[in-house]
């Protein structure tokens, strides 16, 4: 029986490359949710839903009138799948002026559900690294890299609880 030892060098560059390309993909995709939710981009004002369909298995496709709060007129939009009609709430109209998201605190924690993700799955990788590199020091980092995933995780669960309430 062979005993094997793990990728080799190239093996291990393409799996850090990817396993940072997974994590920094999370922290790029929510850089827009959250520039929207602070206000940084788009049209504030208040999003009132209007309806939701069923698209079955617990999914669901709502539409709203965003109204500015500069006084314009209202736009029809596309609003979170988690709404409920008649819902009215705070928002973000998109600068494409398609969608409202919520804005304010439930917005930016929303958002940083995403980076939440990113963020624990960093959490081991100083680990695997200092293991392949036989570098002492590795229970720190697995215990440093086990917080660091468990914090990811719980602001990726505050961030959609909030987006949910």
């Amino acid at each position: 029986m062979s005993k094997t030892t793990g990728p080799g060098p190239i093996g291990k560059t393409i799996l850090i490359l990817c396993w940072l390309a997974v994590c920094g993909l999370s922290f790029y995709g929510s850089v827009p949710s959250f520039l929207l939710a602070t206000g940084q981009v788009g049209t504030p004002g208040t999003l009132t839903v209007t309806s939701c369909v069923t698209l079955g298995q617990g999914r669901y496709d709502c539409d709203g009138v965003f109204t500015p709060a500069s006084g314009g007129p209202a736009v029809a939009v596309d609003a979170s799948p988690d709404s409920e009609a008649g819902e009215t709430t705070p928002a973000q109209l998109t600068p494409e002026g398609d969608r409202a998201a919520p804005a304010g605190t439930k917005g930016v924690l929303a958002a940083l559900s995403l980076a939440g993700v990113g963020l624990g799955g960093l959490g081991f990788l100083p680990y695997v690294l200092m293991y392949w590199a036989r570098l002492p020091g590795r229970r720190v980092a697995a215990v440093a890299g086990a917080v660091l995933s468990l914090g990811g995780l719980l602001l990726a669960i505050v961030g959609v609880t909030a987006s949910v309430l």
